[in-house]
């Protein structure tokens, strides 16, 4: 919670403890002649996931933590998906293969369908697993695997071998047949489902690839599939490509261009100028006050923090429902204007990361939509407990994910710190796993202060912007115009914690840099601070440098998008 005006970020804590598993144990088999690892891509270091397939999509591709070269294996476990990632390879009946690989995180796995495995329980560094099988007398493939443990939080996995001879005793480099028939058999806004005929290959397709573009978006191994994460109202092309055991990659079938239905308003239609209004602290104004003075219409009502037991309650201590955060509600909607509740910020007893699973943190979000008969909703996710937490991340996502489904029309935000060039490193997390769970956030809200920015706040907020537009375009292959309809800016007004002055001349630029290019939203922190205090430093109720009562929040009102 921002009531400190504290953002400075933190390394990620240990990930959540256990109950004891239990398993299988492994069996210990004579050994063989060494060979080539028969596995592809072992390593990663294609920089892709091909041709290891994962559950739910919620297997990529990291740069860090690695344990060999210079990408791993993430897999970012749910409470419901152990973000299994597999590869099938050729192997000979009759013969005894080693597997091992290096692994790091809470109950991690490895083994092979059908057959032997491993585990470790939640090293702090990679650590190695090896276990050895034997094929069957007319086995001729094998299916490696490693993975999670329900809710137990991102695993990593690295330079993952399978050592013993290839299968049929040669080498397998016959591709198979190209997939055709490709057609899609439906569509929403933000999907697109596709099915295709089977291929034919001389050992066994094991995997289809499908590609949006030039961009491999989805792996399945049957013959349809259902593409999520679109944008509305957006022409996608996509074509399909089949893979055996041994990586051999059929041509591109014929491609198929769908457009994604128009939607409810979301996307490029969803507009929001919303500063932050809390009745916690420095000196709250009356909102209907404010409203007549600058025409603002929406105010972002910080923060729904947990009261316990995952419920939910205005700071977490003050109630849900008729106190002074509902007061001001309905002076807000009395006056024709109207609210997004943000739920988190930087400290206190967060729901994201205090409800036990997606679907109980979706039920306490439903409880506030309920309350308000909200239109849209603001996740501010931050610091080491849900920022930099993936699993706390795919929660979150997955959550907010079940609202929107529950909820038509209701407009989702998450908002998150920013570097000067644009998301960090769990920035760029959050926006790759709001893809691959198909969580199809409305808007991307990054807070450019506290960054260390020096002192063009203008040049850095707009440079933050574009890199987060870089980032959408990358992940959901959307265009310029549609990455920036899902763009949110929320600066700090005056002096931020690291003295980094937004002043109302530069807050102008940014604002009319938002208008030019069509972004979604224009928020900061906070309304209670936009109040002339020259000299006063960083405080609650004013902010810090001269300027007239409410200025920030007039010049906010004139966002249009």
């Amino acid at each position: 919670m921002r009531n400190t005006l504290r953002r400075s970020r933190r390394r990620l804590l240990a990930l959540l403890g256990s109950a004891a598993l239990a398993l299988a144990g492994a069996i210990a088999l004579p050994g063989t002649a060494h060979a080539a690892n028969v596995l592809t891509n072992p390593g990663f270091e294609s920089g892709g996931l091909s041709p290891w397939t994962c559950t739910g999509n919620l297997g990529s591709v990291v740069s860090s933590p690695v344990h060999g070269g210079s990408k791993a294996l993430a897999g970012a476990v749910s409470s419901s998906d152990n973000a299994q990632c597999s590869q099938t390879v050729s192997v000979q009946p009759n013969t005894t293969y080693s597997l091992s690989g290096w692994v790091r995180g809470s109950y991690v796995y490895l083994g092979v369908n059908g057959g032997a495995s491993t585990w470790t329980t939640s090293p702090s560094a990679y650590s190695q697993l090896s276990v050895s099988f034997t094929t069957g007398a007319s086995q001729t493939s094998a299916t490696i695997y490693v993975h999670g443990w329900y809710a137990q939080g991102t695993y990593y996995a690295d330079d993952i071998s399978l050592d013993g001879p290839g299968g049929g005793g040669g080498s397998d480099t016959q591709a198979p047949t190209v997939p055709t028939g490709l057609s899609s058999t439906g569509k929403t806004s933000s999907s697109v489902s596709l099915k295709w005929n089977a291929s034919s290959d001389n050992v066994g397709v094991t995997a289809y690839d499908i590609y949006s573009g030039s961009s491999q978006v989805l792996s399945v191994s049957g013959t349809s599939a259902t593409v999520s994460g679109l944008s509305p109202s957006t022409s996608y092309t996509f074509t399909v490509k089949a893979r055996d055991a041994a990586g051999n990659t059929s041509a591109a079938s014929s491609s198929v261009s769908v457009t994604t239905d128009a939607g409810t308003g979301g996307g490029t239609g969803f507009k929001q100028a919303a500063p932050y209004l809390y009745e916690g602290w420095g000196d709250p104004p009356s909102p209907s006050t404010v409203m007549s003075a600058t025409g603002i219409k929406w105010f972002t009502m910080a923060f729904v923090l947990d009261s316990g037991g995952c419920t939910p309650a205005w700071d977490g201590s003050r109630p849900l429902t008729g106190g002074a955060d509902q007061s001001a509600i309905n002076a807000v909607r009395s006056a024709g204007g109207d609210i997004v509740p943000s739920f988190g910020g930087w400290q206190g007893s967060k729901l994201g990361a205090n409800c036990s699973s997606a679907s109980a943190l979706s039920g306490a979000l439903q409880k506030v939509i309920d309350a308000y008969s909200l239109k849209a909703i603001d996740m501010d996710i931050e610091n080491s407990d849900e920022f930099e937490n993936e699993a706390v991340q795919a929660k979150i996502l997955t959550a907010l994910k079940t609202v929107k489904a529950n909820n038509p029309g209701l407009k989702t935000i998450v908002t998150f710190g920013t570097s000067t060039t644009g998301p960090t490193y769990y920035g760029n997390r959050l926006i790759e796993q709001a893809q691959s769970l198909g969580a199809n956030i409305d808007v991307f809200t990054i807070m450019p202060f506290d960054f260390g920015g020096g002192s063009d706040m203008y040049g850095n907020t707009v440079n933050a912007a574009e890199g987060l537009k870089t980032k959408l375009k990358s992940t959901f292959g959307w265009d310029d115009a549609t990455a920036y309809s899902h763009i949110g800016i929320s600066g700090m007004n005056g002096l931020s914690d690291q003295q980094e002055n937004t002043t109302p001349a530069i807050w102008t630029q940014i604002r009319d840099w938002a208008n030019s290019h069509h972004i979604a939203r224009l928020a900061f922190w906070a309304v209670n601070r936009d109040r002339p205090c020259a000299g006063g430093g960083v405080v609650s109720n004013c902010s810090g440098i001269s300027q007239n009562n409410w200025q920030f929040t007039s010049i906010t009102a004139g966002f249009t998008g």
